[in-house]
């Protein structure tokens, strides 16, 4: 037990001094460069020293935790992580998989997110469909909802929407008969209905041609027959064979069509049917929104940022003025603890995006709006990743002063907030996300609907609202405000009543497509999910202060 215990203190120490190794400044006992700081903030997969505990007479220690958490704070608590290389799948599944294959249903949700980002390498879709589905028999509502989306989009399984509701469903905790869930549910249903119905239609037709084609050929190749078996001429044997092999090639095209109709046939039946809805409550009167009171939204909290004047880029007009804007209503309307960053540099920017973790509580709402500059790189694989950029950064391709997605999401995923909405107004924002859209989004999702609220409110989100998916946005339309932001600023300026963030997008999405669309210009605002920050299907929502 003495040389078991020496060996543990052993792996306890060299850890411990592996962490701290890894502060450059705290070994020179030189104050920490922003580099320093900056390499401190980023997320990573860390790997935290077992701990020594006493069992009785004897003590032991426990096995290596694995969780995300900024370089620093995994240096101080004497953790490991591979500082140079966070992207590279191999590491990360080091540190997550001995959790996920002892069942850990976490580390089994961040194997399966490993796969589907395809860290440095392409991504592994049956392979994230494997660990969410293990994570999602243990009732896991992040796998039961990433599940929902690869469902969606078709990605390591056939494409399946009907499929994709219901594990969203499963995700909300929604009954099979809510009437929320089954309004919806209806609706693929049929469409699907419709799309399989019309594919057997098509190939009972290409079954009815090629029938009409096979038929003729055999008469053909019968007539050929007797007039060769007459005649004994090679060129007509040699005829005869082309025909058969002819015969033979439509023959087998039609049992291969006949098989495949068969399919179509049984995923038509297949096709579940839904329990019978209860009837819906009575609609409740305005005055009544204020009973969502009671449903303890949490501290509300927001970060605003407006970045104009760029040191080597173009400036914009009028990402300070939104910023103000944004920042005044949020904070007088609906009551928001704001933090406002003019012109933030690199630095700036990060270190706010990191030290909002120890402001916030497991029931508080976050929302950060960033107005800038935005760009993209094309990372092969008909993949993007976008950026922000602060007033520092230089023009492509020295990305060096760029703040990159995956920091802000990384730092989404490790927020205590239920509830976070992140507003981008800037060229490539929906690069942000690359989640598909809701399925939900036109069915309860009104405030007025406490069941909509009360399955919402405990689950976690993590959603986006952005000016013009992946590509560019107009920064000013000849006012004071962006196309954007003018019209977010009038819907929350004049809402008067508990609003989720699927009506704010509604209620923009139409206007500012038509205000760019008048000055020749497509610009197509998005919401969708931020999932691998660990969205669980739940809402935002604002709320007027009276």
């Amino acid at each position: 037990m003495a040389k078991e215990l020496k060996s543990a203190c052993c792996v306890l120490l060299a850890l411990l001094l592996t962490g701290c190794a890894s502060d450059s400044a705290t070994r020179s006992g030189m104050p920490p460069s922003e580099e320093d700081l900056i390499a401190g903030m980023h997320v990573v997969d860390c790997l935290l020293p077992g701990q020594l505990r006493s069992l009785g007479t004897g003590t032991y220690l426990t096995a290596r935790r694995p969780v995300k958490t900024t370089a620093a704070d995994c240096n101080r608590r004497g953790g490991e992580y591979v500082a140079y290389d966070r992207a590279d799948y191999q590491t990360a599944l080091r540190v997550w998989m001995p959790a996920a294959e002892a069942g850990d249903a976490e580390a089994q949700v961040h194997v399966g997110e490993i796969f589907e980002k395809g860290l440095g390498t392409e991504p592994n879709y049956d392979a994230a469909v494997h660990w969410y589905g293990k994570a999602a028999e243990q009732g896991n509502e992040r796998a039961l909802f990433n599940l929902g989306t690869l469902y969606e989009q078709g990605l390591g399984v056939e494409k399946d929407r009907l499929t994709a509701l219901n594990y969203y469903r499963q995700a909300w905790g929604l009954p099979e008969d809510s009437l929320m869930y089954q309004a919806t549910a209806e609706r693929e249903r049929e469409a699907l209905q419709a799309e399989l119905n019309r594919e057997l239609e098509q190939k009972d037709a290409q079954i009815r041609a090629l029938a009409r084609q096979t038929e003729a050929l055999r008469e053909q190749l019968e007539e050929a027959t007797r007039e060769a078996a007459e005649r004994d001429d090679d060129a007509m044997l040699a005829r005869n064979r082309r025909l058969e092999a002819e015969l033979e090639s439509l023959t087998q095209l039609v049992s291969a069509l006949r098989e495949d109709r068969d399919q179509v046939e049984q995923r038509l039946d297949a096709i579940p049917a839904l329990r019978s809805a209860e009837a819906p409550a009575p609609e409740r009167p305005p005055a009544e929104f204020t009973r969502v009171d009671d449903l303890e939204l949490g501290r509300y909290y927001a970060l605003v940022v407006g970045n104009r004047n760029y040191l080597s880029l173009d400036q914009l007009e009028t990402p300070v003025n939104d910023a103000r804007e944004i920042a005044s209503i949020l904070e007088n309307r609906y009551g928001f603890q704001v933090q406002l960053l003019i012109d933030a540099d690199r630095l700036d920017l990060m270190r706010a995006i990191n030290d909002l973790h120890e402001r916030l509580g497991e029931e508080d709402n976050l929302l950060v709006y960033y107005a800038g500059h935005g760009t993209l790189i094309d990372i092969g694989r008909q993949r993007d990743t976008g950026y922000w950029l602060p007033i520092n950064a230089d023009p492509p391709p020295n990305d060096s002063f760029w703040v990159p997605n995956e920091f802000i999401t990384n730092h989404l995923g490790r927020f205590k907030a239920r509830r976070v909405l992140v507003i981008a107004d800037s060229c490539y924002g929906g690069l942000l996300s690359t989640s598909p859209g809701h399925l939900f989004l036109d069915n309860g999702a009104a405030a007025d609907n406490l069941d909509y609220v009360r399955y919402k409110l405990p689950r976690r989100s993590r959603l986006l609202l952005s000016s013009g998916g992946d590509k560019p946005v107009l920064d000013s339309d000849g006012g004071n405000h962006s196309v954007f932001a003018r019209y977010l600023i009038e819907v929350l300026r004049n809402n008067d009543a508990i609003m989720t963030a699927p009506e704010l997008f509604q209620q923009i999405r139409e206007p500012i497509r038509e205000r760019a669309s008048a000055q020749g210009f497509v610009q197509e605002p998005v919401y969708k999910s931020i999932k691998s920050a660990g969205h669980e299907v739940g809402d935002f929502f604002f709320v007027p202060q009276t």
